[in-house]
């Protein structure tokens, strides 16, 4: 059972309300459902939105924030439990040991590098949990696509590409990481293979 969740998210509220309403969707379908938010740990944008809707419904909010964005405060103080850390290698490290599962909401840059590092370590065999885009209202296609190019272009194998799949809804997303089993694949593809 997946206890925490990492969620990646912008720490913008974005150009449309349906991405603050997707993580408020998936703020109280976590609390609701007894699973810890692990996250950065910040209270403006998306950020916010999803730890203040887990911690109004009762559930557990984990932030892990650098120091550098603490003093600046951008720290949300509510959290169950608030790591303030040295850099962002400590915080994401610190988010991947706490979370049983990562998921990228809409975001920016960082939030792209936080997903595809998790997703990585995946492919890599450094960790078997499950990896996801909450894809709302399409924001994640182009990503999507990208992953399919490299697959084609013989750069992943079509089994890694499995491993961040896209979900349209939170329910979706939390039903399928209820019953995730990682593949047991090898990372490198040789010329020859198909």
């Amino acid at each position: 059972m997946l206890e925490r969740l990492a969620v990646f998210c912008g720490s913008s509220p974005g150009g449309s309300e349906v991405y603050a309403d997707a993580a408020r969707e998936l703020g109280g379908l976590l609390a609701d459902r007894g699973i810890g938010l692990v996250y950065g740990g910040g209270n403006t944008g998306i950020m916010g939105i999803i730890a203040n809707t887990v911690l109004d419904r009762g559930g557990e909010v984990i932030g892990v924030i650098p120091s550098s964005l603490a003093e600046k405060e951008l720290a949300h103080m509510g959290c169950t439990e608030l790591h303030v850390v040295e850099s962002m290698h400590e915080r994401k490290a610190l988010m991947a040991d706490k979370a049983g599962g990562f998921v990228a909401l809409p975001g920016g840059i960082g939030t792209l590098e936080e997903i595809c590092e998790v997703y990585t370590w995946a492919q890599l065999g450094f960790h078997s949990k499950p990896c996801g885009l909450l894809d709302v209202d399409g924001y994640w296609s182009a990503l999507a696509s990208l992953l399919d190019h490299f697959v084609e272009e013989r750069f992943m194998r079509a089994e890694h590409r499995d491993m961040l799949p896209s979900f349209s809804s939170p329910t979706e997303l939390l039903d399928a990481y209820a019953s995730w089993k990682a593949p047991l694949v090898d990372k490198w593809l040789d010329r020859g293979q198909t």
